[in-house]
């Protein structure tokens, strides 16, 4: 797939080329490290659909990606992974998506699923699994390409730009709370409070949980207490033990700090893909009385229904600040300086404000 710099396609037919964002050299993201690009458009494989993007979620991933603490997979990657759109082309061996339908696409693009790890439905263990925006081209562009074995039928009554979101944010948010292991009526911590944990919240107040927030930002602790937390702090613990824990920050010195504060049993699940280095854990204090420490790692297609299911019941509030497409690399050097409340979304050209 040939790439020009935006702009330098004019005299190809026109429907020939479209837009796309690419990592062209990760550094920080004041550096510049993105392109926006014209590519020609791609013709479906077998199993793939063509969708136009009516938005994509920005999220802390794909900074890590343009920033190089995720090393790339693939030269010129295009990010975005919670992506939103209407399919204009099938493969040929697509029989249950239509051209014309609104489907989303999230993290997990594809697996082998003959693996020990698949054929047990722990997919997202398995060693060849693929991703959207690091394997495979994401929705910073106008136009994605993707399985049609790993996309979601979307409810038609929330708009594009707040079901976005629901594709990482949301799936990661509910795979997190599930590895948490919180009781019935439990409580819950939550250590960073950006895209994904403003959605667990809404979700585990649902569940009957009491919810105590930490995070640095003054609007985040405004808006977790709008959505429902007990208590939002921007240091020090909670005011009552915590039966599970959530970090979502990428900050490993919040693990010995988080599992301080859980009871006697209680478990902490660690949502990114990406962790600075975690401090030395001292026994007694951190881990003793059965404290659990677990990974979250992706998510299965099994996770994205059951999810969006239980979102259709709950209908979190989803916070968003929405991008014009030829914006992206401002939205992700505002997430990275914590002034995104809430989930950033890319939308077309015009339909950003």
């Amino acid at each position: 797939m040939t790439d020009l710099p935006a702009g330098l396609g004019g005299e190809a037919a026109a429907g020939t080329w479209t837009t796309a964002w690419v990592v062209e050299r990760p550094g920080p993201i004041g550096s510049g490290p993105m392109r926006r690009v014209e590519r020609r458009i791609p013709d479906p494989g077998p199993y793939e659909l063509l969708v136009e993007v009516g938005a994509c979620g920005v999220c802390r991933t794909d900074l890590h990606l343009a920033e190089g603490d995720l090393p790339p997979r693939r030269p010129h990657c295009t990010p975005g992974h919670e992506i939103v759109g209407r399919v204009t082309a099938t493969g040929a061996a697509v029989r249950d998506v239509a051209v014309g339908e609104r489907v989303g696409a999230a993290w997990l693009a594809g697996t082998c699923g003959v693996c020990r790890y698949c054929r047990a439905g722990r997919e997202n263990l398995c060693p060849e699994s693929r991703y959207t925006g690091w394997n495979i081209d994401g929705g910073y562009a106008d136009l994605a390409l993707v399985d049609s074995r790993y996309v979601y039928r979307l409810p038609a009554d929330l708009p594009d730009e707040e079901t976005a979101p629901l594709l990482c944010a949301g799936i990661i948010g509910y795979r997190a709370l599930e590895r948490a292991e919180l009781p019935p009526g439990g409580r819950l911590g939550l250590y960073g409070f950006g895209a994904s944990a403003h959605l667990t919240a809404q979700l585990a107040v649902a569940r009957g949980a009491t919810v105590h927030v930490v995070t640095r930002a003054p609007q985040a602790r405004r808006l977790a207490l709008e959505l429902g937390a007990a208590s939002a702090t921007g240091t020090g613990v909670p005011p009552e033990p915590l039966d599970s824990a959530i970090l979502f920050a990428p900050a490993g010195d919040l693990v010995p700090v988080a599992l301080e504060a859980l009871d006697r049993g209680g478990t902490l699940a660690i949502a990114g893909i990406h962790l600075s280095a975690i401090p030395p854990l001292d026994y007694a204090r951190d881990l003793f009385q059965e404290r659990t420490v677990r990974s979250v790692t992706a998510n299965t297609r099994a996770d994205g229904r059951a999810f969006l299911a239980e979102a259709a019941r709950v209908q979190p509030s989803v916070r968003v600040t929405r991008y014009p497409m030829d914006r992206a690399g401002q939205a992700l050097a505002d997430l990275a300086a914590d002034r995104i409340t809430g989930v950033g979304v890319l939308v077309p050209e015009g339909r950003a404000g």
